[in-house]
């Protein structure tokens, strides 16, 4: 009896520091709602993008890779298909598929059946208004556990047309010269590995979370 009572002190405390951390059921795990930077790991670049329309393909927001780490317009924010599926501070599943919302224009990570600029894959954009856009705006994260982790690389499968994000090297010249060409790849390889970088991420609280933005 009194080592039952020496137990639940101990119990007791460990549950109440749970519930002050916010402790996620997966730690390390990317989580719906939070703000990152996402390092493609072959070529060493953030995927970026920029109010500079493709003057080719479709016209929409090009998507670039930059090498500058600090660069403000290369913030993504991690959402569901829907608002319900992805709620705040909920691990992201490998195998989910979510959206990926650039965070300075309102605009989705978006692709579709045109060619992209220079290496003649498949175009990527950013597209829609204000985080909505269209079904072509759905990305599988491909991993090897059961939630996607920080310190992992990812790939990103889009739901429509089976491509996978990447980058192979080339690069643009004015206006956005030495931003290299993001763009879809029907093969799986080292050209489509991406690691979640600066960010600020969201932990599951009773609490809603004072910052969910830079």
């Amino acid at each position: 009896m009194r080592g039952g009572r020496r137990l639940f002190p101990l119990l007791l405390l460990a549950l109440l520091s749970g519930l002050c951390h916010g402790r996620e059921p997966a730690p390390g795990a990317v989580t719906c709602g939070s703000v990152l930077k996402l390092l493609n790991t072959r070529h060493s670049v953030r995927l970026h993008s920029h109010e500079v329309k493709y003057g080719s393909g479709s016209g929409q927001q090009s998507v670039t890779g930059v090498e500058a780490s600090d660069d403000a317009n290369s913030y993504w924010r991690i959402r569901g298909k829907s608002d319900s599926s992805c709620q705040r501070g909920t691990p992201v599943k490998c195998g989910q598929a979510i959206r990926l919302t650039h965070v300075n224009t309102g605009k989705n990570l978006h692709t579709h059946h045109f060619p992209s600029p220079l290496s003649n894959n498949q175009e990527v954009s950013a597209f829609g208004d204000d985080g909505e856009g269209d079904d072509l705006d759905f990305w599988i994260v491909q991993c090897s556990g059961t939630y996607w982790e920080r310190e992992d690389a990812v790939r990103f499968r889009h739901v429509g047309t089976e491509v996978f994000l990447s980058i192979t090297g080339e690069q643009y010249g004015h206006p956005i010269r030495g931003q290299r060409e993001v763009h879809g790849m029907p093969a799986a390889n080292h050209h489509n590995y991406w690691k979640a970088m600066e960010g600020v991420f969201i932990k599951p609280s009773l609490e809603p979370a004072k910052h969910d933005e830079l």
